[in-house]
Parts: structure tokens; C-alpha cells; sequence
């Protein structure tokens, strides 16, 4: 779905204005690095900045018009002036950068201008940064590099000094909520979405996945056998949890909504109701709420935050959930 650039400003209201300030003033850089989280609207981005430079009949002089046939064109990937480059399999290879300064050695075909997006910047080879480095330091007049990717750090630095970067925002909680709320999904299952993913395609998906809904049940079940003693938690954790959270990635998840559970505790101590997530539970939250000291809580959210760094090492995942578990109910006043 082709995303029209007052969608996007919504978005990313400072990178819009600043792109639409550089337009107006005519001074475009050669060379742009757009970096940010994934879902944060880069490439939406990238290809509306390419339509406000070509379109035929811009807003303002600025905004791209979407029916004009550059815009038309852009937005099918068939203009002859504005290409766009992706990894072949794992990477960006040297002849893919070889093949696009060969376009640009060319004649613009319908303008002075051109434009190409490289879309995972980072994940050129050594050869193809080089080479693409080669591009940057004598480019074309009226040549707009626009360069995208999630891990900047894995940028060489020759690169980013060469470009104007750009960094987007990851999207609000609140606005992950609202859209989710607008396409029929309920009031809490947004609010617990919008909380652990800030990519609204992932969130989408997240709230039609049985596997999630059912993750929900058994966190809140693994909370309630935490309270009376170690061994039903520890029972509940081998005969319901590691058969349901499998992978580390479903185990990383499944940390985030046991994490929002405390922090719901917490916020009912702080009496602020509103922020409570789970809000179906907060008549039950209401009654541990106060068993615990704030400080306690703390050091039961950086219980879960230390099991969440060593499920991504190569700590064993039983290991880390028992022990978690435990964690979490030292100093418990639960009865």
C-alpha cells in the first residue's frame, strides 16, 4: 500500500518537515542515511521523498501529488530515473553497486535528476561499500543517494561521514494503539500490543495469532502459581511454559508481557490505575500490589531484564526460567 506524505508526517512529523524544508530552500543533500527501528517508515519515506523531487504537480511545491504519472511510476518501481537496490540473499554485492553506476553514467532519461534508494545499507560487503564509497565522493549533479538501515553501527564510518543523517523515531505506543483500535481490535489487547513492538505490521499480525493470545493466558497463570510456593511455579514452568514458549525469540516474548505484569503492579502502587495495562486483572493486581515495596518490584523487573540478556546468549532457556522464577519469589510476602 503506497503511503501518501501527510500519512507519514503523522509519523515521523520531524523528518517530513525537514525534508520539506531542504525542497523549499533547494538545498538537497547529495547523499542521505535513513536510520531507524524496523517499521518505522524508511523506505515509505525514501520512495515520497523520490515523488516530491520528480512529481509533476507537487502541493506547495512540495508534496507529491500521487496521480501524476512520475508519481505513478515511482510508486510501481518502473521510473527510468530512480532506482532502487536490495540484497541479493544475505548481502548487497559489489556488481549490484557496479550496475548502478553504470545507470548513472547514462544520460537521465527524462530529467537532470536521479535518485537511488539502497535499502539495508548495512548489509553491503566490503566490496560494495567501497565501491559505493567511490560513488559518494564524486557524485553526479543532480544525484540523490538515499541509503537505509536498521543497524547503523554497522555502517563503515567513510559512508556516514558522506551522508546526511537521519534518524526516525520508533513509533508511540499510543499511535500502535489507536491504529490497531481502528482496525477492530479490542481496547486491551491493543494496549498490550502497542507496549512490545513499536512496528505496526508486527503488531497486526501479533493480534490475529492465536499462539499470542494464548501466551497472554499462560504469563497471567504463571504470575497467579508464583504467589503460593516455588515448586507449583516451578511445576507450572516445565508442564505449560517451555512447551508453549519453544524458541528464544517466543521466550524473549513472553518476558515482555510477564515484565508488563510488574510494572502494572507498579503503577497501581503509584496511583496511576490508567497506565495499567491489564486492565481485566487489576482487581487481582490490587490485592499482591501492596505486598511488595516498591524497591522490591524494581529488583523483580531487573530480574526479568537479566533473564531476557542471557536468553539471548547462549544460556540455556530452562536454566534461565527456573532461576527467573525463583528470583521472583525471594522476598515475596504472597500468602
Amino acid at each position: 500500500m503506497v503511503k501518501q506524505w501527510n500519512e507519514l508526517k503523522q509519523v515521523q512529523p520531524e523528518v517530513l518537515t525537514m525534508l520539506e524544508n531542504s525542497i523549499k530552500k533547494h538545498r538537497i543533500s547529495h547523499a542521505y542515511l535513513f536510520e531507524g527501528e524496523r517499521g518505522t517508515g524508511k523506505k515509505d519515506i525514501g520512495i515520497a521523498f523520490a515523488k516530491s523531487l520528480f512529481c509533476l504537480d507537487p502541493t506547495e511545491g512540495v508534496i507529491p501529488c500521487e496521480v501524476c504519472s512520475n508519481c505513478k511510476r515511482i510508486s510501481n518501481g518502473n521510473h527510468p530515473d530512480v532506482h532502487m537496490i536490495e540484497p541479493d540473499g544475505l548481502s548487497i554485492k559489489k556488481e549490484q553497486i557496479h550496475h548502478l553506476q553504470g545507470e548513472f553514467n547514462k544520460k537521465s532519461v527524462e530529467s537532470k535528476r536521479k535518485v537511488y534508494l539502497v535499502v539495508h545499507a548495512d548489509k553491503m560487503t566490503v566490496q560494495a561499500a567501497n565501491s559505493l564509497l567511490k560513488f559518494l565522493e564524486e557524485p553526479h549533479e543532480g544525484t540523490t543517494a538515499i541509503l537505509l538501515t536498521e543497524q547503523i553501527h554497522r555502517m563503515i564510518p567513510t559512508i556516514l561521514s558522506r551522508c546526511q543523517v537521519i534518524t526516525l523515531k520508533p513509533l508511540s505506543p499510543m499511535h500502535i494503539r489507536v491504529k490497531l483500535e481502528d482496525q477492530g481490535i479490542s481496547s486491551q489487547t491493543s494496549y498490550i500490543i502497542s507496549q512490545i513492538t513499536h512496528n505496526f505490521e508486527e503488531a497486526l499480525q501479533i493480534s490475529s495469532d492465536e499462539w499470542f493470545a494464548q501466551a497472554q493466558k499462560i504469563v497471567l497463570k504463571l504470575y497467579e502459581v508464583l504467589q503460593p510456593d516455588s515448586l507449583k511455579a516451578l511445576i507450572y514452568l516445565q508442564e505449560e511454559w517451555m512447551g508453549h514458549f519453544k524458541e528464544k525469540e517466543q521466550l524473549d516474548r513472553g518476558l515482555d508481557l510477564l515484565l508488563l505484569i510488574y510494572k502494572d503492579l507498579l503503577y497501581i502502587q503509584l496511583d496511576k490505575p490508567e497506565l495499567v495495562v491489564y486492565q481485566s486483572m487489576i482487581g487481582n493486581f490490587e490485592k499482591t500490589a501492596w505486598l511488595l515495596s516498591q524497591k522490591k518490584l524494581a529488583e523483580k523487573m531487573e530480574a526479568i531484564l537479566e533473564a531476557k540478556r542471557r536468553l539471548m546468549s547462549n544460556t540455556n532457556p530452562q536454566l534461565v526460567m527456573e532461576q527467573l522464577v525463583l528470583n521472583l519469589q525471594e522476598g515475596s510476602s504472597f500468602v
